[in-house]
Parts: C-alpha cells; sequence; structure tokens
C-alpha cells in the first residue's frame, strides 16, 4: 500500500463549477440531455480567422519552443490594443504571454509576493483565486461586496482592510466573476492612487473586457503604471482551449517573470500565440459573440423575476448572473444538484464564491448558444415553479 500523502499545498477547496460540469458530463453520458450554464466558457468557437491562422502555421512544419516572454509580434499587437482601445500608451517590453490568465496569475503572484503575504480579494469573487493563494503559502483577505456598492469593491474598502491589519496586495476583477460587476472609472482610480500611496501592489484581473453591455470598463494601466493587468484570449476572443493570456507588469518585474516562465512553462504554447495574432483582426465576429451575450443576458433579465429570483447582482458586464434564490432554499449546493438531476440544467452554487454567505445564491452563466440559453430559461422556470417556497 502506498504511504504517499498529499502536500498541504493540494489540499485546496474543489473548484464547483468544474466539479458540477463532471457530473453533468456523467449524465450526458447516461444519455441525458443538459443544458450548461456553469461554466463561463464562450458558446461560440474561436473566430474564423483564428482558425484559419492556427492551420497555417501546422502546414508551414514545425511548432516548437518560442522565447519565454512570448512571441513579439503578439507582444506587439498587444501593446497596440491599449492604445487603440484605452489610449494608454505601453511599451511590448512590458508584455509577457503567458500558458492562460492561470498561468499568469501563477507568475505575478510568484513574481510580486513572497510566503506570507495578504492579498485582499472580493467576496463573492473567482474561487480560484483563493485556492491558488493558498497553494502559494499567501493569505486571501476577503472583502465582502454587496448592493451596497453594486457589488463591486472600493478603495475605501481596501483602506480599512490594511489599517485594521496590513495588507500587501488587492487581486480584483473587472467586470466580475460572478457578479459581473464593472468597477467604474473613478472609484479604479481611487484604488489605485491608494495602492500607490499605501505599497500594496494591485493586481487588475481585466479578462472580460470587451464583454460589457452599459459601459466601457476601465484598464488600471490608465491611472498607474505599477499595476500587474492580467488579460486573456479566453472570454472575449472565445479562444478557452487555448490555453493563452498575458500581462503587463512593471519593468521592474520583467526580468523575474521571464525567468519563472523559463522554469515553470517555458513558454506559452506556439501554435496559441501564432492563432492569437489574427483575434485582433476578428472584431467584427467578436461583436457578433457580445451582441448574442447581450441577448442573452436580457431574456434572463426578463424572465428570472417572473420566477421568483428578483434579487441579483447588476451584470454590467462577463456573462454570469449571481442571483438570490433564498426564496426557495438555504443550500445553494443541494438546490444545484436537484437542478441538474430534475431539470437537466447545470449551475453553479454560491458557496464556490462565497464560503461564508453563498449557501442562498448561485450563478447562471449565459455565455452559451441563445438556443440553450432560453431552454435552461425554461426548464428552471419550470422546475421553480414545483418548488415550495421558504
Amino acid at each position: 500500500m502506498s504511504r504517499l500523502r498529499p502536500s498541504h499545498r493540494s489540499t485546496v477547496a474543489p473548484f464547483m463549477a468544474m466539479e458540477a460540469l463532471r457530473e453533468a458530463k456523467a449524465l450526458e453520458r447516461a444519455g441525458r440531455h443538459i443544458v450548461h450554464m456553469e461554466l463561463g466558457e464562450p458558446g461560440a468557437p474561436a473566430p474564423r480567422l483564428v482558425r484559419a491562422a492556427a492551420e497555417a502555421a501546422l502546414r508551414d512544419g514545425r511548432v516548437g519552443y518560442g522565447e519565454a516572454l512570448g512571441d513579439l509580434r503578439l507582444r506587439e499587437r498587444i501593446a497596440e490594443r491599449y492604445a487603440a482601445r484605452y489610449g494608454v500608451e505601453i511599451s511590448p517590453g512590458r508584455v509577457i504571454v503567458t500558458t492562460g490568465s492561470s498561468g499568469g496569475f501563477m507568475l505575478a503572484l510568484l513574481a510580486a509576493f513572497d510566503a506570507g503575504a495578504r492579498i485582499a480579494v472580493t467576496a463573492p469573487g473567482y474561487p480560484a483565486y483563493a485556492n491558488i493563494l493558498s497553494s502559494l503559502g499567501i493569505e486571501a483577505v476577503p472583502l465582502d461586496v454587496g448592493p451596497e456598492t453594486r457589488f463591486a469593491p472600493t478603495a475605501a474598502m481596501l483602506e480599512r482592510a490594511h489599517r485594521e491589519k496590513k495588507i500587501n496586495g488587492a487581486l480584483f476583477m473587472s467586470p466580475a466573476n460572478p457578479t459581473g460587476a464593472v468597477i467604474e472609472k473613478q472609484e479604479l482610480a481611487r484604488i489605485c492612487a491608494f495602492c500607490d500611496a499605501a505599497g500594496i501592489v494591485f493586481v487588475s484581473d481585466e479578462i472580460y473586457h470587451g464583454l460589457e453591455y452599459c459601459a466601457p470598463a476601465e484598464t488600471a494601466l490608465a491611472f498607474t503604471p505599477n499595476a500587474i493587468v492580467v488579460n486573456s484570449f479566453s472570454k472575449y476572443y472565445a479562444m478557452t482551449g487555448w490555453r493563452l493570456g498575458w500581462l503587463v507588469a512593471p519593468d521592474e518585474l520583467m526580468r523575474p517573470l521571464e525567468r519563472l516562465q523559463q522554469s515553470l512553462a517555458i513558454c506559452a504554447p506556439t501554435i496559441s500565440q501564432a492563432a492569437a495574432l489574427a483575434a485582433f483582426d476578428a472584431t467584427e465576429e467578436l461583436e457578433e459573440n457580445r451582441a448574442a451575450y447581450a441577448r442573452n443576458r436580457a431574456l434572463l433579465l426578463e424572465r428570472l423575476p417572473a420566477m421568483g429570483l428578483d434579487k441579483f447582482a447588476p451584470p454590467d458586464g462577463a456573462f454570469y448572473i449571481y442571483a438570490d434564490v433564498s426564496g426557495f432554499t438555504g443550500d445553494s449546493m443541494d438546490f444545484c444538484k436537484r437542478l441538474l438531476v430534475e431539470a437537466g440544467v447545470a449551475t453553479t452554487p454560491g458557496l464556490d464564491f462565497d464560503p461564508r454567505r453563498g449557501a442562498t445564491t448561485v450563478r447562471l452563466s449565459y455565455a452559451g448558444a441563445e438556443a440553450d440559453v432560453a431552454e435552461g430559461a425554461a426548464r428552471l422556470g419550470a422546475w421553480l415553479a414545483a418548488q415550495p417556497r421558504r
């Protein structure tokens, strides 16, 4: 019998969205038709230009190692994107291409923080943050967000936490997962200013930029050169499985990031980098995708209140609705499991995003095809109609 014991750092909580996917896939293998509203994965494929570029790269021959910082042409295109969209000039020398945003987080956290650091995150918030931080020996400091701030963090909130006990970093996402909340421009400026004044490293997760429905989100780089910005080709560019993201970092972190990348990943996938060069020319198709998400969002905003789900975070961006289900349950895990088995709709319990307050919330993703989201809403409404109210 093996005596091998898992490390303490590996005992992180499960990512419940992925657990929900596993259970949904098991039902599908058994012949059930499941509507997937659990994952934040675009229903559309990668743009045609991206796929054509990948095919051309494969026909061209060998796909080998690339530079640790990434293909220079791609880093230049990323820098150009900041100038075109935000009016922010950055050097390609401040860009590193990563293995998805997940690889970017690992590099950024390792380069900027030592074990024992304390980093502020929002609750509710992206569950992988806490798990990654825990595995690196870094403490996640939750900041409770709610309707009073439109589910977005504020500089005042961060300042209070810092006064109570020193904060070394802040990791905020805008638009946010699971709430879709966007940090307003003036508030983001205040957060950046406070972090600079207090010596706090601000890591700005901007992977849902491009997926806004009310007003465009702003980059932290518009307010400070000291932020570490994380972005990805997964969401707006619909390239989830291509595992490609990027960081924009201060100059003094670039060499540490390069050294870490050399040892941890060697480089980001080179075939994906060749394909991603074409993503910036696929705006028409990508905007069609965003318009479809907007229609899905409008459908749910209309139908959910009629089902008794009339309390939810304002989904300014991304493609999620974080809904209060306290009128039906005090156990979001059981709620989602029953919804999956009885109605064939896969969702994610709020406990994934807020372990202390998420027992009465669920996340609904509207990233799928329009027909699927409409079918999911119909099934959810019929199922809720048969559930007792609390």
